[in-house]
């Protein structure tokens, strides 16, 4: 009876997202764990099957990492933006392009679904801009600047190629690399990239996969999960601390999603299993949603 009351309360979410854009952001533990990756891989071939037209965005930050590290190339970052210099960028390709979208593309054909393996430099799928220099205060009082290399700003989204996919039931898996005017290759923040393409393609929801249960009002307490924010609540809860670290880009990247058209935000936990399809087709779902 407990499957039966399941299926049936997922029963209006399945057909309210019914043909509805669902951009995916994985990451974290959904990223670098093979039974997670599997696991949520397979659902969202689910999303699929029942009618909604999801589509992948994957970061690989870490793997990237490991990856220059067995090149011999030490991994730099400024205010936790990874420099990247030619060389760089061609283990970043070599690593988010020749494996990582790769190995996701494996997956979704293993468990019988279509995927297409594309960067933002197919078609220009993403059109982007080198970071300008930037001039920062140092701890000692002065201006130096900032120059993060080959990382890019988006300029604007090539819909008609993921349009061309989706209709044909494709799964778009989306590895953040940019391309810009002169054709170069330029490094982009996944999570930027991911809300970029979800406001772009008119996205009913983009769920962000990470390491955590969502948005925590006490760090050391997992229980302490707040599972709705208004996106005009989010300056205050940063200002007292609450959004903090490495929450503050994904929520910021949220805000400016749904200020751009996407219905709906949610950051949850990708090592709970079938934490996807628990936050999209149950009423309180498991993470944290953010709305207008």
């Amino acid at each position: 009876m407990k499957d039966v009351n399941i299926l049936v309360e997922a029963l209006p979410y399945i057909k309210k997202f019914h043909e509805k854009k669902i951009l995916i952001k994985y990451g974290g533990h959904a990223m670098i764990d093979e039974d997670a990756m599997s696991s949520t891989v397979r659902d969202t071939v689910l999303l699929k099957y029942v009618g909604m037209e999801p589509l992948i965005v994957h970061g690989g930050g870490p793997e990237i990492s490991r990856s220059m590290d067995k090149l011999g190339k030490e991994p730099k970052f400024i205010k936790g933006l990874r420099v990247t210099d030619e060389e760089t960028m061609e283990i970043i390709e070599m690593v988010l392009v020749g494996k990582i979208s790769t190995d996701i593309v494996s997956q979704i054909s293993y468990h019988d679904g279509k995927g297409i393996s594309l960067s933002g430099k197919d078609s220009r799928l993403i059109f982007a801009h080198k970071k300008p220099v930037s001039k920062v205060t140092s701890e000692s009082g002065g201006e130096e600047e900032i120059d993060l290399g080959l990382v890019g700003e988006i300029d604007c989204i090539n819909t008609d190629l993921l349009e061309m996919f989706l209709k044909n039931n494709y799964i778009p898996v989306i590895s953040p690399v940019g391309i810009a005017d002169d054709g170069s290759s330029l490094n982009l923040n996944a999570d930027t990239a991911a809300g970029e393409i979800a406001s772009s393609v008119d996205a009913e929801k983009l769920i962000i996969l990470t390491d955590v249960p969502g948005v925590l009002r006490d760090p050391n307490d997992q229980n302490s999960l707040i599972q709705r924010i208004k996106i005009d609540e989010v300056q205050d809860l940063i200002e007292q601390g609450v959004i903090s670290g490495g929450m503050i880009p994904k929520i910021e990247t949220c805000v400016k999603a749904i200020e751009d058209g996407v219905k709906s935000c949610h950051i949850i936990d990708g090592r709970k299993k079938h934490s996807l399809l628990l936050e999209i087709f149950t009423k309180n779902g498991i993470g944290t949603m953010i709305y207008k």
